[in-house]
């Protein structure tokens, strides 16, 4: 009932979905000028490469160059670096920047530039949860550890547009790392800190991409300019693009309906529905996983059994019948999207399932943990954040944890921002997660439970799956990297069970037809709008 409601409710307050003519509302708004508006996930994190980053900065990322970058293809394209070399042992890689390249305020961009982010993002004060890739780099998880200065780190820059990376060993996807915030510059003329406020401020927030911060209004909007000074200015055609924060998905949906954004991405489900057959309906695979990370310290949950248990108890076709279209189940924790490098399959076909559903074995896990038919086990929390998807799912998991296990579980729902900063410190029993790829391989998955990452949020410290997960690191053996892999993914998921799979999703966007040239991005299959205009 909850879903036909929402689909009732949009088409009240939308009053002409079914019958057409709202694709041109936005195009009326803004006509002749190349400028969108795009809806997005309520306010989280900064603008700051090297500090708290979250949803927000995923928006904003489209300001910025990195080194280099793979188109959808999977060609290599330069951006910041105009080219670059590796030496044998492909453990030190040298990048030449471009010398036309400058700030957004005409600022020349160098290479102290790009180390002044990887600096302030090895404070651990800067609650970068990036920073554990940088470890790859010569004493950077020294220098994360405390044990080590700054200045010896592995980066350095022999001239103001060389760019020298010195590696502890190989690392053969070093390449796909060079996306992600922490490898992007941070113009050492502003960036001094992390939470001095720089980021948000237009004067100081400079960047050298193919947009800059115009206008920045806290829980409302902020907009990005063209960035005129950009080495490849020719090729961006929109003149501007404001984000507009709001706090769940209905009102994203609305929002497009009523003409007030041109783009809505992450939408319900139930649009897919609604719109089906409209040139405005863009479904595209997501390249992510939505998870519980049960947390480690929290008794009973440090029993694998328990752990098992409440794995083999959830229904995952049944769950997403119940919330929506637009998922799959998943038992996997790498993405059921993310291609196997050089292969035309996914990395999790490459595998057997890591473990099966099985609700007659979960109540002998559990009984066999001490609590026979649910007796005496301890009311967890489960805390999620309060968006429409998660708040289903939360429902189902509850029902289906009383129906299986006769066990109760505590739903807490929270503010986005509260439920990021909450799992991030470690304060929670049973929470949601959702990881989205950062980076094309499966390491942005495996690298998430590592004992030393800095995304691991619930206490996994397993040397066996350390172990093999840094082998799998340096091994350029395309078939024995993939092999180690999926070794790590069966340990941490089919045996210690260290997180609770649900399903991967299908992004459901609206486009107005009239924007145009919007692309994905390979490693995440979020939208990019870099080579996007309005047509006339």
């Amino acid at each position: 009932m909850k879903r036909i409601s929402s689909i009732v409710m949009i088409v009240m307050l939308g009053g002409t979905l079914l019958f057409g003519g709202c694709a041109e509302k936005g195009q009326e708004k803004t006509a002749g000028e190349q400028e969108i508006t795009v809806a997005v996930n309520s306010e989280t994190g900064g603008l700051d490469p090297a500090g708290m980053i979250a949803l927000t900065y995923l928006s904003y990322s489209a300001a910025l160059d990195e080194l280099v970058a793979f188109d959808e293809k999977g060609e290599l394209v330069y951006r910041a670096a105009e080219s670059y070399e590796v030496n044998e042992t492909s453990d030190i890689w040298t990048f030449h920047l471009r010398k036309d390249a400058v700030w957004s305020d005409g600022t020349p961009v160098t290479a102290a530039d790009f180390i002044n982010t990887m600096a302030r993002a090895l404070k651990p004060e800067s609650g970068n949860g990036y920073a554990n890739y940088l470890f790859p780099i010569r004493n950077g998880e020294a220098i994360y550890n405390g044990e080590a200065d700054v200045e010896s780190l592995g980066v350095t820059a022999p001239d103001a547009y060389t760019l020298v990376f010195e590696l502890e060993k190989p690392c053969v996807y070093f390449l796909d790392l060079l996306r992600l915030p922490v490898y992007t510059p941070s113009c050492v003329k502003y960036a001094d800190k992390v939470g001095s406020g720089w980021d948000k401020e237009p004067q100081t927030s400079v960047a050298n991409g193919p947009f800059y911060l115009e206008e920045y209004v806290p829980e409302q909007y902020f907009v990005l300019k063209k960035n005129e000074k950009y080495w490849n200015a020719d090729a961006v055609k929109l003149s501007r693009i404001t984000y507009r924060f709001f706090h769940d998905q209905q009102s994203m949906a609305n929002a497009y309906e009523t003409g007030e954004v041109d783009v809505a991405t992450a939408l319900p489900g139930a649009v897919m529905e609604l719109y089906e057959g409209k040139e405005d309906l863009v479904v595209t695979d997501t390249i992510a996983t939505r998870y519980i990370y049960p947390n480690l310290e929290v008794k009973p949950l440090d029993d694998v059994r328990v752990r098992r248990a409440l794995n083999l108890a959830v229904d995952r076709k049944e769950l997403c019948e119940m919330v929506g279209k637009d998922t799959e189940p998943t038992v996997n924790f790498v993405a059921k999207y993310m291609k196997d490098k050089g292969a035309d399959t996914y990395f999790t076909e490459g595998a057997e399932p890591p473990f099966e559903e099985n609700v007659a074995e979960a109540k002998r896990l559990l009984a066999e943990a001490g609590y026979p038919d649910g007796e005496g086990f301890p009311v967890l929390t489960y805390n999620y954040p309060s968006l429409e998807m998660d708040s289903d799912t939360a429902q189902v998991l509850k029902e289906q944890w009383k129906k299986n296990l006769n066990i109760d579980i505590e739903l807490k729902a929270q503010e986005l921002q509260v439920n990021y900063t909450e799992r991030r410190a470690g304060n929670f029993e049973l929470c949601r997660m959702n990881w989205t790829a950062d980076f094309a391989d499966p390491y942005t998955y495996l690298s998430m439970l590592l004992s030393y990452s800095t995304y691991n949020c619930s206490g996994v410290r397993d040397a066996d799956y350390d172990a093999i997960v840094e082998q799998s690191d340096g091994e350029t053996d395309r078939e024995a990297r993939a092999r180690l892999m999926h070794e790590a993914e069966q340990l941490a998921v089919g045996e210690e069970f260290y997180i609770i799979p649900l399903y991967t999703m299908k992004s459901c966007n609206l486009i107005r037809p009239a924007v145009k040239g919007v692309g994905q991005i390979p490693a995440t299959g979020a939208l990019d709008y870099r080579g996007a205009y309005r047509a006339e």
